[in-house]
């Protein structure tokens, strides 16, 4: 019997729903339900909370950046593994790119799957007028229809009755599902691309979620929450053979604090392709396992650890052999810059990396970069991917670019709306690498 989803939205970012998403599935766990979480969008960060809530390592699904045959192939995975799957949205419900600003929204994984959406509001700083802002959603699409609500950072009992009656007498069948009152000790630590991972501050984000977890038995009303979810639909696109072309037939996987930007779905299409992964901490001065024939460098914060990377003699030494012997050798954003010559961090300090790309990148003046991108190969057939010649992906970083020597450039690029964006990354042989998260292929 295959599991059922929901899905946890909210009107804008930073609305509350990773803690609350982390905290019910926390709460669930407890009581002996098998969970599997779920993210919508490209987002890194916020599935970490998912794991130290206990739940196993979920998928990001992006209608985007997947390929429909993709993005069945991983919701059946899920719901298979699970009785619930608790699908955390991105930004706010309607949120996206492209030319209506709406593609890789909430809302269009919403339609795809059928799964129901509750909507997280943060209540802080609002009375009555909260019965408007969820009139809006509620009616903004028919194919998307509320759910339910859950009131975040109410300020105290006259507030969550003022909210209550508002919302009754408005819309009367919009159920309230849970009130989660404000509390400073809910509140988690964020920087320049959002939250800060779980794993960084580890006991802290787990008092959090433990907290919001115990709130939540106290003050939502579970059962009926759980009673929404629903199996998602069952006229789904058939399922794809994994999307993700291997490089390797053991792929080595960088994985700690400064590289763990790497999606799962990702990894998992590799393992379906019969490819061996292991893992290694560069931070920890690790080198990839002898027996790959590929290494993988995902994104991350580099930049951060920028002084401990240079000191990591064994980490950059094992690259600079695995690139003399004609292994293939690909890094994403943190990993690409770990692979060129130089690093300067925020406060101007520069520090050598693994000198595999003539590539010199720097935090001292920060600007961002943001959006879903189309990266084609410009040399088909002379890289590592097999037929694959077309990607997409999610750009989000603050390093510049403030030298390029003699390499050949990797892809052309557009970005959602199809504006030309020009060449991304740079290749030598079996080594490549762009600021760009690849997702999955598009041709």
């Amino acid at each position: 019997m295959r599991g059922r989803g929901l899905i946890l939205a909210a009107p804008q970012s930073g609305s509350g729903k990773t803690l609350i998403a982390a905290g019910l599935m926390r709460h669930l766990v407890q009581r002996g339900i098998v969970v599997a979480s779920a993210k919508a969008g490209p987002d890194y960060i916020d599935p970490t909370f998912h794991v130290l809530a206990g739940v196993p390592v979920g998928c990001n699904l992006d209608t985007w950046a997947m390929r429909p045959g993709t993005l069945t192939s991983l919701i059946n995975e899920l719901e298979r593994q699970a009785e619930i799957v608790v699908c955390e949205g991105v930004m706010g419900l309607f949120d996206g790119g492209g030319p209506t600003g709406e593609a890789g929204s909430t809302a269009e994984l919403a339609r795809m799957t059928g799964w129901p959406v509750v909507l997280v509001v943060d209540a802080g700083g609002q009375g009555a007028s909260v019965a408007a802002l969820v009139a809006g959603f509620a009616r903004h699409d028919p194919l998307v229809p509320l759910a339910g609500v859950i009131l975040n950072r109410v300020a105290s009992e006259r507030h969550r009755a003022l909210l209550i009656d508002a919302l009754a007498r408005h819309l009367p069948g919009q159920p309230v599902l849970g009130v989660l009152r404000r509390d400073t000790a809910l509140i988690l630590p964020s920087r320049h691309l959002g939250l800060v991972p779980a794993g960084e501050e580890a006991d802290r984000a787990k008092a959090a979620i433990d907290r919001a977890a115990a709130r939540i038995a106290a003050d939502f009303d579970v059962d009926r929450l759980l009673a929404l979810a629903r199996t998602s639909h069952g006229d789904a696109p058939p399922a794809a053979p994994p999307g993700f072309p291997r490089f390797g037939r053991h792929i080595a996987i960088a994985l700690d604090d400064c590289f763990l930007f790497a999606y799962e779905a990702v990894a998992m299409g590799w393992r379906a392709q019969g490819v061996e992964t292991s893992s290694f901490s560069p931070l920890a001065d690790e080198a990839p396992n002898p027996g790959a024939d590929a290494i993988y460098l995902p994104g991350g914060y580099p930049e951060l650890h920028a002084g401990r990377l240079a000191s990591a003699s064994r980490f950059l030494g094992s690259l600079r052999a695995a690139a003399a012997t004609g292994k293939a050798i690909y890094g994403e954003c943190g990993g690409y810059m770990a692979m060129g010559e130089t690093l300067t961090d925020a406060n101007g300090a520069a520090y050598r990396m693994a000198g595999l790309l003539p590539l010199h990148t720097s935090f001292a003046e920060p600007r961002r970069q943001l959006g879903y991108r189309v990266a084609a190969l410009l040399e088909p057939g002379r890289f590592f991917w097999g037929d694959a010649t077309r990607f997409r992906g999610h750009e989000f970083h603050y390093a510049s670019i403030v030298g390029e020597g003699d390499a050949d450039p990797l892809f052309a690029v557009a970005d959602a709306s199809g504006n030309d964006l020009g060449h991304a990354g740079l290749r030598r042989g079996r080594i490549a690498g762009s600021f760009i998260h690849l997702i999955d292929r598009e041709d």
